[in-house]
């Protein structure tokens, strides 16, 4: 297995001692520089760490970082604030921890594998299938940095939402579709065979990427290059199930007769004390065990009933929520100002008060955006944003924080204009009509007219 340390010997032109490439991913040992100094992204081999990992991981953060921990929305872990001369201290002692972080592109498998009760297959055996087969491939400095492979054991626990350049889906225990760029509803399937055979394909897909040139992606294969790659192609169905997915946040049993809990930081982000704290408590009733997944959520599995009923209890003294209807959930908020030297305004201080008092647009429909600079690190997809800037704020009702903005917000006056909206919606909403149908059916000019008011 190719570790980021080795990457980094092997390659010394692809690494930068003061922050990442651009355009590349931030990894352990090549973090990326950002307003509150370097951040590192971690992803450990199958998501998994025991909690004494996790907590070695948030003790260093806080003494060789900015303290501020984050889990992304795929189930990434961040570290915040560290320096040139302490990000590469952090890395080793995340290494020292027993922790395995592979190089190359991401490969993220279903959080719940071999735990989820409705899983058709374990995706695990198939990631250390492709690490061992494919290491040179996925290391080489022609393969995109930000290329996906995502393998989905079919639990229903909450990663068929995400896009996957390559992604590996069960069929049955013995049997697994590959698709190309998509998530579990719109990916092109080409092939259906056992692991062995879709591992193959995927390595004749790394090496045509290569062969296409520095950091080509599956979207850009000819489509008759792939008709010719993979005969079958026109005959597949991209696998049918059914697709409801469990909630990962709170209690909920797994396959084994045990319980998993699953918590999400407020706004994804945790003070490093806080976690130590928390993980300290669940410890001492039974917890070992702890899991990233998607939606920014981390998972505490094997537990007893009491144990983990006391574990979900004792979360929001900690800053976590067990709670699946938490309205903060709907909220994507960067570090912001006070945090994040590029921060215009403090996007948790607003974000807070939005919880407070604006429910009607935190119905789950739609996620609220508030970035404290156009970087828009929080979340990369549309949302209603709210873009901070040095003469106020830019508002997209439906963008990224690089679009144009539908509203420019006076300084001092972003709080105001979100209730305005949410107030536009709780007067206009139709019955069984959420806040993202509602602000789409009125149309932008009439938002924007609710949003002037006073």
């Amino acid at each position: 297995m190719t570790t980021h340390r080795q990457l980094e010997e092997e390659s010394p032109g692809n690494a930068h001692p003061h922050g990442i490439r651009r355009g590349a991913c931030p990894t352990l040992f090549e973090p990326m520089q950002t307003g509150d100094g370097l951040l590192a992204r971690l992803r450990p081999v199958a998501g998994t760490l025991s909690l004494r990992q996790f907590s070695l991981l948030a003790e260093a953060a806080e003494r060789l970082g900015n303290g501020l921990l984050e889990i992304t929305s795929r189930g990434s872990l961040q570290v915040r604030g560290l320096r040139g001369e302490t990000a590469t201290q952090f890395a080793n002692e995340a290494e020292a921890a027993g922790l395995l972080i592979p190089g190359g592109p991401a490969i993220e498998l279903s959080p719940l594998h071999g735990l989820a009760p409705k899983e058709i297959g374990n995706p695990a055996p198939v990631e250390t299938m492709l690490r061992a087969r494919l290491s040179a491939q996925l290391a080489s400095p022609l393969i995109a940095p930000k290329l996906s492979v995502l393998l989905d054991g079919g639990g229903g626990d909450g990663i068929s939402p995400l896009f996957a350049d390559i992604r590996i889906m069960a069929v049955s225990p013995d049997n697994w579709q590959l698709a190309i760029d998509g998530n579990g509803k719109t990916a092109i399937p080409l092939l259906t065979g056992d692991a062995e055979a879709c591992v193959r394909a995927v390595a004749d897909l790394l090496d045509l990427l290569i062969s296409l040139g520095r950091h080509r992606r599956c979207r850009d294969i000819p489509r008759l290059t792939l008709q010719s790659m993979f005969p079958l192609m026109p005959a597949q169905h991209l696998v049918d199930r059914d697709r409801s997915d469990i909630s990962l946040t709170g209690c909920f049993p797994l396959a084994d007769g045990s319980l998993a809990v699953g918590l999400r930081p407020r706004f994804g982000q945790i003070r490093a004390d806080q976690l130590l704290a928390f993980f300290s408590r669940a410890e001492a009733i039974g917890a070992g065990e702890v899991r990233l997944a998607p939606g920014r959520v981390l998972l505490l599995t094997g537990l007893r009933a009491d144990a983990a009923l006391a574990i979900a209890g004792s979360a929001a003294d900690h800053g976590l929520s067990a709670d699946s209807h938490d309205p903060s959930s709907h909220i994507a908020a960067c570090a912001g100002a006070g945090a994040c030297a590029c921060g215009h305004y403090s996007t948790r201080t607003l974000a807070e008060a939005i919880v407070a008092t604006s429910a009607d647009l935190l119905d789950g429909s739609m996620v609220v955006h508030f970035s404290g600079c156009a970087k828009g690190c929080a979340l990369r997809s549309r949302a209603l944003t709210l873009v901070g800037s040095e003469d106020g704020y830019r508002l997209m009702l439906d963008g990224t924080p690089l679009d144009a903005p539908d509203a420019q917000i006076a300084s001092g006056g972003a709080e105001s204009a979100i209730e305005n909206i949410a107030r536009f919606i709780k007067n206009e909403r139709r019955a069984g009509e959420s806040a993202r149908s509602c602000l789409s059916r009125a149309g932008k000019a009439a938002v924007i007219r609710a949003l002037r008011q006073e």
